[in-house]
């Protein structure tokens, strides 16, 4: 072996080391802290739900479960008490749609397995990157400690525009995700190169796609775009038992997703949709919503011409749903979804919706608001107490509690922080 590949050998074991000892310590912590009762008194509770926000409140926590928010509640008998002094309580955050546990070195193809690549029968809605998820990942813990409680894992287009399945999943250490797995698309200038390089091209793809899911082509053609088990996944979203999420920016692309999906009565999400806010009132309508780019104010490709940072804010207030996510390396930023609520907040949004787009509405719309996304008696406690106002990010998350349990709050980055960072002694 040559002197090169020995020191490249070297490097990855360097870097390495430290990884594989703070993994260790993952997989134990979980494992170490059972469901936990507890009381939050006097807090700024938060809960996005029907109660809206209530001052000088409590919130009690049974078996991982919210029991009861008032005033004045008292602790039963050996139920420990965390005074909030008026601080803000909010759900745990969503972290957009992202690898986090699917991915681990983005430039490392061996740690990422949101993306399919296959010459032959490219286009297979019947992956499903959960199979994938690693609850031990590094990223797990560096989002977690910035408030994030759960994440939706979305798969990538690879060989076709058709990226594959995903789902929600809660950053607790649970190894399997919660509610119905989501189907991922792209459309527009983005996909054209996986479509013959025309958009016009995605639509007819899309449309022999359902005509196999719907039985109108033999499974014997030679044309047949499908297997056998993506037929059957794809019919499972036209009979409404998923979410199809979409990737789209223009607004003329967004138009004819909104006929499509009215037309095969299909539910629908949009990603991206800078030119969205130019359809808001038919996406109102339709009941659609859209995960904006909180940041997306420069058209970086022809299919955002009308990007503006008022999308969330003309969106909302037309009454779309809005929630948020991120479009670079958000897997890795996860903390930066805050920045993205905040922003949309300076830019017309109410800060009542702004966070309730990075909690009530993901759920909601990925299929899991029965039991995350908001402070309501029933619920998981999953449960964020903020040192200041959770959508500035100046201010951190001092506790995060997910289904009641104190999850720990360092990660590899504050661990490398405490180890390295150097302090100036004051005279």
């Amino acid at each position: 072996m040559g002197s090169r590949s020995t020191m490249k050998i070297k490097r990855q074991r360097a870097w390495l080391a430290p990884a594989m000892a703070f993994l260790a310590v993952a997989c134990v912590l979980p494992m170490t802290v059972t469901a936990q009762d507890l009381l939050i008194r006097n807090a700024t509770v938060h809960t996005v739900g029907a109660r809206g926000s209530l001052d000088n409140a409590d919130v009690l926590v049974r078996a991982g479960l919210i029991q009861s928010i008032g005033t004045g509640l008292a602790a039963p008998a050996g139920v420990p008490v965390v005074e909030a002094n008026g601080r803000p309580l909010t759900p745990a955050l969503f972290g957009g749609i992202t690898e986090i546990g699917i991915e681990e070195v983005s430039g490392e193809e061996s740690t990422v397995d949101s993306t399919l690549t296959l010459d032959s029968q490219p286009l297979r809605p019947e992956f499903d990157v959960t199979l994938a998820y690693n609850p031990a990942s590094i990223l797990v813990p560096v989002a977690r400690v910035e408030g994030i409680g759960f994440t939706a894992l979305g798969a990538h287009t690879g060989g076709g525009f058709v990226a594959g399945q995903g789902g929600v999943v809660r950053l607790d250490g649970s190894a399997d995700p919660i509610g119905p797995r989501a189907l991922y698309l792209r459309l527009g200038s983005a996909a054209a190169e996986l479509t013959g390089k025309s958009r016009a091209a995605q639509w007819m793809l899309l449309q022999q796609m359902i005509d196999e899911a719907r039985g109108r082509v033999g499974t014997d053609s030679p044309h047949a775009l499908l297997t056998a088990a993506g037929r059957r996944t794809l019919a499972d979203y036209l009979a409404g038992k998923g979410r199809i999420i979409i990737e789209v920016d223009r607004a003329s692309d967004i138009r004819q997703l909104l006929r499509w999906s009215a037309r095969e009565k299909v539910k629908i999400a949009i990603v991206g949709g800078a030119e969205a806010w130019q359809l808001a009132a038919e996406l109102a309508q339709a009941r659609v919503p859209v995960f904006v780019d909180g940041l997306g104010n420069l058209p970086t490709t022809f299919d955002q011409i009308g990007a503006t940072l008022e999308n969330a804010a003309r969106l909302r207030k037309t009454g779309v749903e809005v929630s948020f996510a991120q479009s670079g390396d958000a897997s890795h930023n996860a903390r930066k979804i805050r920045q993205l609520a905040g922003n949309a907040v300076a830019h017309g949004l109410p800060w009542a919706d702004g966070l309730a787009g990075l909690t009530r509405v993901p759920a909601q719309a990925l299929g899991v608001g029965d039991r995350i996304g908001s402070i309501e008696v029933g619920k998981l406690a999953d449960l964020v107490l903020w040192e200041g106002d959770p959508l500035d990010v100046a201010h951190y998350a001092e506790q995060v509690w997910l289904g009641g349990r104190a999850m720990p709050m360092r990660s590899r980055q504050t661990e490398l922080r405490d180890r390295y960072l150097q302090r100036t002694a004051q005279p």
